[in-house]
């Protein structure tokens, strides 16, 4: 008896999703809980267990479709997926050896390799797929035309043999549920607030010297390395208290103060930007925010951040200095009123008691509502950052 797979509950307001990618091939035997599918949410990818020990059954769904909580996707059927794994082969005449088994069944086609099998003619399971775990690409199916093709087919569309004449090719990718979300809600941040930047910069100098210094001890006691975030977290949570409209929200035409500072902290996943929350980080050490950090960076590349923790947030930081930015203008993530940018260090002169010496220096850029937050309390916020990170002693005794 065939057990059904459903699309699990999957948060709140969330009601459907797109189908990632499929875990198990039909034939193949699934252990109870064993992840089968992966679906893509507007905030993370969710894996989809088996409810039952057995065999996986028949694809209800391709890959790319959108499907809703409590949608069948797929069955289980009973069974421990030996037989099922091995199907009878058709009988063999004489001198004539049995086809090849596929390496990929109809269903597991992506789009691009269907429509590419569909016009050339050619049988996919006499192929061997190049791509990822075996799988069929486009050009092996292309690749195969010219053996596979019968002589009197008709003309293939000009722009392949052109493509495949000049070796220019293009390729079309649906968006992902996530990017488009986050294109969604950047282009409504634009057009809603009215945002501007602000900037300065720090120099360095102190929070790399207290780094140099206590690192090793500081790894070695609490399990983490000792990074810029943690300064920089908790210095914009001080900020935040002496600013309170940097950490306020617009709710229609009401002003929300959060006596609390909620920190979204923008980390790179395989799916795009994901903004993890770190909860109360006005209440937590250096030592912790930088373990929830590190946890939430992990997490973000294994793909396994829940729903609950991206969502609320009263002020965000963005470090695209490790991926070598020098200077930007970031988006706030609303309805957050702004959003602190991060960026590399690098050594530049300055003047220090009428002297020109060379500083490790970063420039800070404070994206912010001007609805909210006046150009005053932007420039404030800013300052008493600048003053934490470059006397950190403030950190300590709450200066």
């Amino acid at each position: 008896m065939a057990t059904e797979v459903k699309v699990p509950v999957l948060g709140e307001s969330i009601t459907e999703a797109t189908l990632g990618e499929w875990l198990k091939k039909p034939g193949e035997a699934v252990k109870a809980d064993e992840p089968i599918a992966s679906l893509e949410t507007d905030k993370v990818s969710v894996e989809v267990p088996s409810p039952v020990a057995g065999v996986m059954g028949e694809w209800a769904v391709k890959v790319g479709d959108t499907v809703e909580v409590g949608a069948m996707i797929a069955t289980i059927e009973a069974g421990d997926g030996s037989a099922a794994a091995k199907p009878a082969a058709a009988p063999a005449t004489a001198g004539q050896q049995a086809p090849a088994q596929p390496s990929d069944t109809p269903a597991a086609l992506s789009p691009s390799v269907r429509r590419a099998v569909l016009e050339t003619g050619v049988d996919p399971s006499n192929l061997k797929g190049t791509g990822k775990d075996g799988r069929l690409t486009k050009d092996d199916v292309l690749a195969a035309k010219p053996a596979a093709a019968p002589a009197a087919a008709e003309p293939l569309p000009v722009a392949p043999s052109v493509a495949a004449a000049t070796g220019r090719k293009e390729e079309r990718v649906r968006m992902t549920r996530l990017r488009q979300t986050i294109a969604k809600r950047l282009k409504d941040a634009q057009n809603t607030a009215a945002m501007l930047t602000t900037f300065n910069d720090v120099d360095m100098t102190a929070v790399i010297e207290a780094r140099a210094k206590y690192k090793d001890l500081f790894e070695k006691k609490h399990g983490v390395r000792l990074g810029f975030m943690g300064f920089f977290t908790k210095a914009a949570t001080m900020a935040l208290k002496d600013i309170p409209s940097v950490n306020a929200s617009i709710e229609g035409d009401e002003i929300v103060y959060h006596d609390y500072a909620d920190i979204s902290v923008a980390v790179s996943g395989p799916g795009g930007l994901v903004v993890p929350v770190i909860r109360d980080a006005d209440q937590m050490s250096v030592a912790q925010i930088e373990k929830t950090i590190g946890d939430f960076g992990k997490r973000a590349k294994d793909g396994t951040l829940k729903m609950d923790e991206m969502k609320g947030g009263t002020f965000t930081i963005s470090n695209g200095g490790v991926f070598g930015s020098l200077m930007s203008t970031p988006i706030i993530n609303p309805p957050q009123a702004a959003v602190l940018g991060l960026h590399r260090i690098e050594e530049r002169p300055v003047v220090r008691d009428g002297q020109v010496v060379v500083r490790p220096m970063m420039y800070l850029a404070l994206s912010y509502d001007h609805r909210l937050i006046d150009g005053r309390e932007a420039v404030t916020f800013l300052v008493a950052l600048k003053n934490a990170i470059e006397d950190p002693t403030r950190i300590l005794i709450d200066l």
